[in-house]
């Protein structure tokens, strides 16, 4: 939904490290070693009595893996470190799935891991003494680890701009506060959707949210009451620069979560937390750029232009295919049920928050399209991954658009989503785009460790059977 900007200034000097960050990312001619040197002398000038660094990892579910080193080992990072390459083959509860063949059966392997440029940030709660880093995984040649989700965007990422397509996004995140009670339980707390006078108990936290994330260089552009009790949404900068921004949503949902811990609060990115209440998405806004940075999703004659129709296209033809992607777990798929604005079908419409795809209400230089489909609980890597995937084929393909939402189609017509997981990931494994544009390795793994997820929990018997009289 539309967003309510709270405004937090930035400070002097969060504002002088950013901009030195980021200048020294952008100087040709450096080494990457140089570069990350550089980007630890700039960061300890304004954070001097740093003492802990977390430095980590982003595995298939967005779960950060990693450990805490002293700042004395920081430098030594230019060189790389070690971690598992079973990082990659854990399900959601922690544990390696063996069935992957990337754990015990070779051996626990540790691959070279080097860090990400632009990526040392400060500490949520301990910002004067603890910072953190995100990492990337190497495979035994030096290369980019094809496991790794953020290798997977990347590479799809590059291919695009081969093409001179340069896409431009901003994430909108929606997820719950939950107040816990003594016992544990969740206890609601009163909130009306888009109400800026409403007695908010969780104004403070919201706002602790915008100013931590600005010492982070994360521009939140809009924080919103969503409709339902509890539940917020947040909205970050449009960019041409995707990996960063996805490197943001993860850094930002680490920061939600540890404020609300600090407050005796659950931050909640389930799909779906409540079956009464609604489900949190994760919605993507695009345009595409060409090589002259002008958006050729605008159109001058007051219609929609042929590049967007084509990208719709490629994106409702490969949608169905990609939900074991955007719903990545059991719970994922409780989310699509009537009515709170879910799409159930691959469809398109403007000014239509039913569908699958959305044309929002926009001048002609801004025209774009909001991408509905994908859960909170998504990994944004892959999420964005599959909408770039989409987007490519529809632009290199002739394909047939099917009509919009209002219009009026035969039985036939209509594409429903898949409703259950085990069904989506069929779909998945069976479509050759997917598996060539996210890697034939990718695609078998995740659809390993998610299957044994899924029947680690349809496996458990539930207290309403229990209960049967039979």
């Amino acid at each position: 939904m539309s967003a309510v900007l709270i405004e937090i200034n930035h400070s002097s000097t969060l504002k002088k490290y950013i901009h030195t960050v980021a200048s020294k990312n952008n100087v040709d001619g450096v080494t990457q070693k140089e570069r990350f040197i550089e980007e630890i002398e700039s960061y300890l000038k304004y954070y001097p009595q740093t003492e802990h660094v977390d430095i980590y990892l982003c595995d298939l579910n967005g779960h950060l893996r990693g450990k805490r080193i002293d700042i004395s080992c920081l430098k030594n990072l230019m060189k790389g470190c070690y971690f598992p390459l079973s990082i990659y083959a854990m399900s959601l509860d922690g544990k390696v799935v063996e069935e992957t063949g990337l754990g015990k059966y070779i051996g626990e392997p540790d691959h070279l891991c080097e860090p990400v440029l632009g990526t040392l940030k400060p500490h949520a709660l301990e910002p004067e003494t603890t910072a953190q880093l995100l990492l990337t995984m190497k495979d035994d040649h030096g290369k980019d680890c094809v496991y790794e989700p953020r290798n997977v965007l990347k590479k799809i990422f590059h291919q695009l701009q081969l093409q001179n397509y340069h896409p431009c996004i901003a994430a909108e995140v929606e997820f719950y506060l939950h107040c816990l009670s003594e016992a544990g339980d969740v206890e609601d707390t009163m909130s009306q959707c888009f109400d800026i006078n409403s007695s908010d108990h969780y104004q403070h936290i919201l706002n602790e949210i915008e100013t931590t994330a600005k010492r982070q260089g994360i521009q939140i552009t809009g924080i919103v009451s969503e409709s339902s009790s509890g539940q917020y949404e947040i909205n970050l900068q449009h960019t041409t620069d995707l990996l960063t921004l996805c490197d943001q949503i993860m850094l930002l949902k680490r920061t939600i979560k540890q404020i609300a811990h600090k407050h005796g609060l659950r931050a909640n990115f389930l799909a779906k937390p409540d079956m009464h209440k609604a489900g949190s998405g994760m919605h993507f806004h695009m345009s595409l750029l060409d090589q002259n940075q002008l958006n050729i999703f605008s159109s001058s004659h007051g219609n929609i232009a042929d590049a967007l129709l084509k990208a719709v296209s490629g994106l409702l033809l490969l949608m169905p295919d990609s939900m074991a992607i955007l719903a990545p777990n059991l719970n994922s798929f409780r989310r699509f049920k009537c009515g709170h604005h879910v799409p159930l079908e691959a469809s398109w419409e403007l000014n239509n928050r039913n569908v699958a795809i959305r044309i929002p209400c926009s001048d002609q230089e801004n025209q774009r399209l909001e991408y509905r489909v994908a859960g909170a609980d998504c990994n944004p890597y892959l999420a964005v991954a599959t909408i770039l995937i989409g987007t490519m084929h529809g632009l290199t393909h002739q394909l047939t658009l099917p009509p919009p939402a209002h219009q009026l189609k035969l039985k036939s017509e209509h594409v429903l989503l898949p409703t259950e997981q085990m069904q989506a990931l069929s779909l998945l494994k069976n479509n050759t785009c997917l598996t060539e544009y996210l890697g034939k390795a990718f695609v078998e793994l995740w659809c390993t460790v998610k299957q044994v997820e899924y029947q680690s929990v349809y496996s458990q018997i539930t207290a309403m059977e229990k209960s049967w009289d039979i």
